[in-house]
């Protein structure tokens, strides 16, 4: 206000007399007095209150380098998105970016004299304070956008008093720091729009799927209308209350003259497509993400991922990652199936039907074939044999014959019996839609893993290390050690052919038997089917996976060599030193089974399997970039050789599954202990992947039959086969140093013609052609200098009958330091058990 001074009237002029002192006029010079001491106090306890105030206010300077919190983003291979981290789901966009209309909306709704005041608007606090009470409720806030910068970014959010001064000058500060349009672009990236969306980016894909600069003027004026109370406007939640708030920034634009009464009546006409929420939640998650995920925050820490944008670029073929998690899937609900149904998971009282068919509508959202969903039984119709059941959001019928793999247990359903059924087809297409034709399902308990990656590059193309990342984030492709059975025997066979063995060097394949005074007792390993084969080419013994034959060359090239030998090759994990280790007893990780077996794969180089490809920063600087790593391991020719044997594993051997395939690849299965665990790892000339199954507890067997070949290979080939389909067929790249000849796949040697012995072409070094002296023949008696088989234990190659169980004793080096006795190791309590059954 102006200040007036007061009228004064001088036309009669003032006698001048002494005016006597009454007790009202010191009354009055009293009260001024005390006044004046009120108000210099006031003034003086106002001034103490500012500065106290502003000792603890902090610097608005922090606010020209806005770096807000945003998120990181990761990409797969062919550039689309498939994961984000953050703590404020935001996306950093400049002002230029976003549309006239859209801020022009923000300024209408929130700050209508926001180019006007100086950070403080005292006419706008009272225009506010009379529309809420006019409305009588909160239709307009008094805080301007510049007080929204300063409570946002350098307040704590307590709603006090202090605060509030605060804020004030804080507004009035920042209002002369920075531009107008430098406070807009903190605000309209800051501001919280909702559904987890931070600033008008993030909101703009949340709410339409699209960027801000592509928003109409209907959308721009849907996001105006959020600061006031995001959760109560929300177009996606309440969808009148934000349309009326919509309403409202359009005529708040029209009053401002911001747009036409036109413009605003078209877009309150405009039909808006609202888009689902992207929220990263368990079912959008997968086990790649994850182990990326972890490397990163490993990397650069839990701050950098989830505030400072990083853009994380790795390896993933989303498609690849799909046809894994279907294969896996599959394979494992056979295995399950072959061991029988375990009846409905739960039964349902019929006064509870509608309360839990309300629940499987829920879940049951979007019915699609080929989905696995949960269904209630409600009857059974004689006419058509069929189950009459419940999806929550459709009908379905379940046929007596699409139930017949459970036996008698598939037709003894009850009604209130709730089951798992396969959606097959509708039985009658119209509206609404007739009912599901459905079959009989139920959730495997059984676990699994599958990872494949290009062995080329070491592309880590898809990992799936469960069944359900939702139910189970545990990662079996990488966390989990278990024993690899057979599938660990190609590195006892090519550390046999680097020490001068060939594909045709003839093995022992006969009963033996080791024993030890300290073990009271004496192991002998045996065959998988029991039988024995005599004298066998090493071509044949890995090919058809005979243990003992396997346990003698270990125990002929020695344990600690072998050891060595995979650890070069990639295996990481602790390799107990004693014969046990031919019959893969030692555990190890599907991670380092996949970076050993891609040795053989690339000729004797070991190349590291990575799913990083590149990280930026926030503002696209590149902060590390995968450089391929190789390091020669093999030679070639032992790799080559190596491949071609495990081809023949294909062909003829234990993983004869995966012919079906019908191209070049090579493999090897593995079945562990009591057939705890089943393998399969097989490679082509470009993919190699690898498969587990198993259960998660360690004492429960996958049941008789469910080898390697049986339980994994399956799976490995569903794969396969659709990854691969209509790319073309390659062949092994053959060394210069290989060539090939002829085979006789039985018999003590290649010139012998047993009855049904079979022809195979075999690779072989060109020094080491068939009929050539062979270095390599396995002596009848141990070596001397083995402890493990003196005072009273030599090989007994006449043991026919297994002794008591009990594990060998530690093998020894192949080039043991003469007259030296070396001491044994006995081995841990997994290794002393795993001989207790036959291996495949």
């Amino acid at each position: 206000m102006m200040y007036r001074k007061p009228h004064k009237d001088y036309s009669t002029p003032r006698q001048k007399r002494k005016a006597p002192i009454s007790w009202l006029r010191g009354l009055f010079l009293g009260a001024l007095g005390v006044g004046l001491c009120v108000v210099v106090f006031g003034i003086l306890a106002a001034l103490g209150f500012y500065l106290q105030l502003e000792r603890s206010l902090p610097s608005v300077k922090s606010l020209k380098e806005y770096r807000p919190a945003i998120v990181s983003s990761m990409y797969a291979a062919d550039g689309s998105l498939i994961g984000e981290f953050y703590n404020e789901r935001r996306s950093l966009v400049p002002l230029e970016a976003m549309p006239a209309h859209l801020i022009e909306a923000f300024i209408a709704a929130e700050d209508t004299r926001f180019f006007e005041h100086p950070g403080l608007d005292a006419i706008g606090i009272a225009r506010a304070m009379l529309k809420n009470v006019r409305a009588g409720e909160m239709v307009q806030g008094g805080s301007t956008i510049t007080q929204q910068v300063a409570k946002a970014l350098l307040l704590t959010p307590e709603r006090t008093w202090t605060r509030k001064f605060k804020e004030g000058i804080l507004a009035y500060r920042i209002d002369h720091y920075l531009t107008k349009d430098e406070t807009l672009h903190i605000y309209l990236n800051q501001v919280y729009l909702g559904e987890g969306a931070y600033g008008v980016e993030a909101a703009a894909q949340t709410y339409f799927g699209k960027h801000v600069r592509d928003l109409s003027l209907a959308e721009s004026a849907l996001l105006a209308g959020l600061p006031q109370a995001p959760s109560r406007y929300s177009p996606l939640r309440h969808y009148n209350q934000a349309r009326e708030r919509q309403q409202y920034v359009l005529q708040q634009m029209v009053t401002q003259q911001y747009i036409t009464s036109q413009e605003s009546q078209e877009a309150l006409n405009e039909r808006i497509s609202f888009s689902n929420p992207k929220r990263w939640t368990l079912k959008q998650m997968n086990y790649f993400i994850e182990q990326a995920r972890r490397e990163v925050e490993a990397r650069y820490g839990h701050e950098a991922l989830y505030t400072q944008g990083l853009q994380i670029y790795t390896t993933l073929d989303p498609r690849a990652q799909e046809l894994a998690e279907k294969a896996l899937d599959r394979g494992l609900r056979e295995l399950d199936k072959r061991h029988g149904y375990r009846g409905a998971h739960q039964s349902i009282a019929q006064s509870k039907w509608r309360d839990f068919a309300k629940n499987l509508a829920q879940h049951n959202r979007n019915l699609a074939e080929g989905n696995v969903a949960e269904a209630l039984i409600t009857g059974f119709d004689s006419k058509s044999k069929s189950f009459q059941l419940d999806l929550g959001t459709a009908k379905a019928q379940l046929p007596v014959s699409a139930a017949s793999w459970a036996g008698g247990r598939g037709t003894a359903f009850r009604p209130g019996d709730a089951i798992m059924v396969r959606l097959v087809k509708l039985a009658e297409k119209q509206k609404p839609p007739g009912p599901w034709l459905v079959s009989l399902e139920q959730e495997p308990e059984v676990q699994g893993a599958l990872l494949t990656i290009n062995h080329r590059t070491g592309a880590v193309l898809c990992m799936v290390g469960g069944r359900s990342f939702e139910e189970s984030q545990f990662n079996r492709a990488v966390q989990a050690i278990r024993q690899p059975g057979s599938s660990f025997k190609p590195f006892v066979y090519s550390a046999a052919l680097d020490r001068g063995y060939t594909p045709a060097s003839v093995l022992e394949d006969s009963p033996i038997s080791f024993g030890d005074h300290s073990l009271q007792g004496r192991w002998t390993p045996a065959n998988y089917d029991n039988r024995f084969w005599g004298p066998i080419l090493l071509r044949s013994a890995l090919v058809h996976s005979r243990n003992v034959v396997t346990v003698r060359l270990l125990q002929a090239i020695g344990v600690n060599y072998v050891r060595d030998y995979a650890r070069n090759m990639g295996i990481s994990s602790a390799l107990t030193p004693t014969l046990s280790l031919a019959l893969g007893a030692s555990g190890v990780t599907m991670w380092d089974m996949v970076t050993a077996y891609s040795v053989f794969a690339e000729q004797g180089e070991r190349i590291e399997p990575y799913m990083i490809e590149k990280i930026l920063d926030r503002n696209g600087q590149i902060l590390e970039e995968h450089r391929m790593r190789r390091a020669g391991v093999l030679s070639p020719e032992t790799a080559f050789i190596m491949t071609n044997i495990m081809q023949g594993v294909i062909e003829e051997g234990t993983g004869r599954r995966a012919r079906k395939l019908g191209r070049p690849a090579a493999g090897k299965t593995g079945t562990s202990n009591d057939i705890k665990d089943a393998w399969f790892m097989g490679y082509t000339p470009s993919v190699l992947t690898g498969v587990w199954v198993g259960y998660d507890d360690v004492d429960i067997s996958l049941g008789k039959g469910e080898t390697g070949g049986h339980a994994a290979c399956p799976i490995w080939l569903y794969f396969m086969e659709d990854y691969l389909r209509d790319t073309p067929v390659e062949q092994f790249e053959v060394p210069s140093g290989i060539t090939f000849a002829k085979l006789r796949t039985r018999g003590a040697s290649s010139t012998d013609d047993p009855e049904n012995a079979k022809m195979v072409t075999a690779a072989f070094r060109k020094d080491q052609l068939p009929g050539m002296p062979d270095p390599s023949r396995v002596p009848k008696e141990p070596a001397a200098g083995d402890e493990s088989l003196e005072d009273g234990g030599a090989a007994d190659d006449e043991t026919t009958q297994a002794a008591p169980d009990r594990s060998p004793p530690a093998a020894l080096d192949s080039k043991p330091a003469p007259q030296e006795r070396r001491s044994t190791t006995r081995p841990d309590d997994a290794s002393a058990s795993f001989f207790k059954s036959n291996l495949f």
